[in-house]
């Protein structure tokens, strides 16, 4: 379940924290810690969180005899009884969290109104909660946790140390590492949203054929769509997370696929046979369409849009809104739509806003030059 247990029972100490953040302990290490606040709103048994000298005025508004500080930080001139020192917020707060996180509030063991089928194998040390149901054949790994309401398709595999959230949904056949947490209301495995037509080419194959032919073809064709079915399933890596309310269809032929490491926001759509490489960032809202491609590490920003079939390369960075169009080379930082180079957008942007001051200059030349030379 991670490096820390999800379950703190018992209060902490500076010395505990300190020790488990590798860091050493500043002025009374057994201080007792119940919580981590925000520096204005920590209490006394509060470990105030001031990762930037910014917070120093929030500091003074608060009553924390500890927190954890910026490098060179003066903790007895802040009129602290303790503290913990830190480089910078990434190199703490995934371990302080974990270390303080309650956990998901779920109970241990196998919960009577669940529903397994016989055929089902359970892992060591699994929790399922209340109405949870695991379907034929399914494998659920050790540790794994699953919160009530969850359903487990047949032949689903899920890997060790698994968090599944209430309500989440995962459909037959679908593979799943290690470490996976989806949050409640995902749904992984739903058919993909494809359809042709059997009569004659749709108006969408028409037009899209006459764009790419750089012809101007009346939009016409077939509108009696025909169901394809989704015959691939879902194949998700180790570490991968995965927001509330957030799909991944199973592919059309091959698997719809997301590499390890890859951590997906609320409200994203991943469609079928897409695939998502290593340590990728997706935000809430963006929609992946199918058989898109990213490569590895790539960030894109909330509400995004990636249209199907194109290529997204390693280490790409997509600012919030981007309509990805065309295929994207590695290492490059985009933003727009359609989505162009981030410094060009900053400049469309900028001419932009200095396109109403413009027009009030072209009237002002306009109001000055006589009817029949304006006319010319």
């Amino acid at each position: 379940m991670g490096r820390f247990s999800n379950r703190r029972s018992a209060r902490l100490t500076l010395a505990d924290i300190a020790a488990a953040l590798e860091l050493e302990p500043l002025g009374d290490a057994t201080l007792a810690i119940r919580a981590v606040a925000e520096p204005a709103e920590a209490g006394p048994e509060d470990l105030a969180l001031a990762l930037d000298r910014k917070f120093r005025p929030a500091l003074a508004r608060g009553r924390a005899r500890a927190a954890i500080l910026w490098e060179g930080a003066d903790w007895r001139a802040l009129g602290l009884d303790g503290a913990i020192i830190a480089a910078r917020a990434g190199a703490v707060l995934p371990d302080l969290t974990a270390l303080m996180d309650k956990g998901p509030g779920l109970e241990p063991g196998i919960h009577p109104a669940a529903v397994i089928d016989p055929s089902a194998e359970i892992g060591e040390d699994a929790w399922i909660g209340a109405c949870a149901v695991i379907g034929r054949a399914a494998r659920i790994g050790p540790g794994a946790r699953i919160a009530p309401h969850v359903t487990i398709g047949p032949e689903a595999q899920i890997g060790p140390n698994a968090l599944l959230h209430a309500g989440v949904r995962i459909g037959r056949e679908v593979r799943i590492g290690a470490n996976f947490i989806a949050q409640p209301g995902a749904v992984i495995g739903g058919d993909g949203f494809s359809f042709k037509t059997r009569a004659a080419a749709s108006a969408v194959e028409t037009l899209r054929d006459g764009l790419t032919h750089g012809e101007s073809a009346p939009v016409t064709g077939s509108c009696q769509w025909a169901r394809v079915a989704s015959l691939g399933a879902v194949e998700i890596g180790d570490d991968v997370e995965l927001g509330a309310n957030s799909a991944v269809d199973r592919g059309t032929i091959r698997a719809t696929r997301i590499g390890s490491g890859t951590k997906i926001d609320n409200l994203v759509q991943i469609g079928h046979n897409a695939e998502i490489g290593r340590d990728c960032i997706i935000s809430a809202g963006t929609g992946i369409a199918g058989s898109a491609r990213l490569g590895d590490r790539v960030v894109l920003g909330g509400m995004c849009g990636v249209r199907d079939n194109v290529t997204i390369g390693d280490d790409v960075i997509a600012g919030g809104r981007t309509t990805v169009f065309s295929n994207v080379p590695a290492g490059r930082a985009i933003w727009g739509t359609p989505a162009v180079r981030l410094e060009t957008q900053i400049e469309i942007n900028k001419a932009t806003r200095r396109l109403p001051r413009l027009a009030r200059q072209v009237r002002a030349l306009l109001s000055k030059t006589p009817k029949g030379d304006a006319q010319e």
